[in-house]
């Protein structure tokens, strides 16, 4: 049992470093995520756009050439009605030329439509290539800016991890999980010393009869308020040399 808290409280102290060595990046991995996402946002638009352009013009040029068939057909039905050798003939090609008519009517508006959409959706894509370029402009300062604060401390960050590898592989995956959870709930401190009586994250005062059995490194006690894994001064001394 002295082993695990003494794993976990080493595990803790890793952590803690990370912490500060991500802290003094400042905001930049955010702003870098969130232009990534951003820039992953504007090439979705883009795309999308183009394929809109690309629609809108197949259907105007569609529409073209089902204007110049009906063209076709009416100078037809105009030759045919010299030849009619009656009324009805005449009329049934009256009505074919009157459906040809307003059919190709409708094609232009169609066609006009089109025509617009794909102008519209032209400007929406040289207005969000722009936005793409400044975009990619200010990312790639960012990352360099990211870059060149995790380089110096690259060195150091590459040690706490391969130390955290190292101590992870000796505690058990239940340990682990709930180490973890503490964590995320607690803004990175899980586990604690006793200072002066009383929790170390939150402060709370330890009751006598836990600090003694505290002390005995027999089991795992917690704190009554805040739920952080309290450790006696004896595992609270344990060095990272050690791992």
């Amino acid at each position: 049992m002295e082993n695990k808290l003494r794993n976990l409280f080493v595990l803790q102290q890793i952590d803690s470093h990370l912490d500060e060595l991500e802290d003094m990046k400042g905001d930049l991995p955010a702003e870098v995520r969130a232009l990534e996402a951003r820039h992953e946002q504007l090439g979705a638009t883009l795309a999308a756009l183009e394929e809109s352009m690309r629609t809108a013009f197949m259907q105007r040029d569609n529409a073209d050439s089902e204007i110049i068939g009906l063209r076709q057909k009416l100078e037809r039905y105009r030759t045919q009605q010299y030849a009619v050798r009656n009324n009805r003939e005449y009329d049934a090609l009256t009505r074919e030329m009157d459906t040809a008519t307003e059919a190709m009517a409708r094609l232009e508006r169609e066609m006009e439509g089109f025509e617009g959409k794909a102008t519209v959706a032209r400007k929406d894509i040289e207005a969000t290539k722009g936005q793409i370029a400044e975009l990619a402009t200010l990312l790639e300062e960012k990352r360099t800016a990211l870059s060149e604060v995790s380089k110096a401390n690259e060195d150091e960050e590459l040690r706490y991890k391969h130390q955290r590898e190292k101590v992870v592989r000796r505690i058990a995956g239940p340990d682990l999980e709930t180490y973890e959870r503490i964590r995320r709930a607690k803004k990175g401190k899980a586990v604690v010393p006793v200072k002066r009586g009383a929790c170390g994250g939150c402060f709370n005062r330890v009751p006598p009869q836990k600090l003694l059995e505290l002390r005995q490194n027999t089991r795992v006690h917690t704190c009554e308020r805040c739920g952080r894994i309290l450790v006696s001064d004896e595992i609270a001394e344990t060095k990272l040399s050690g791992v």
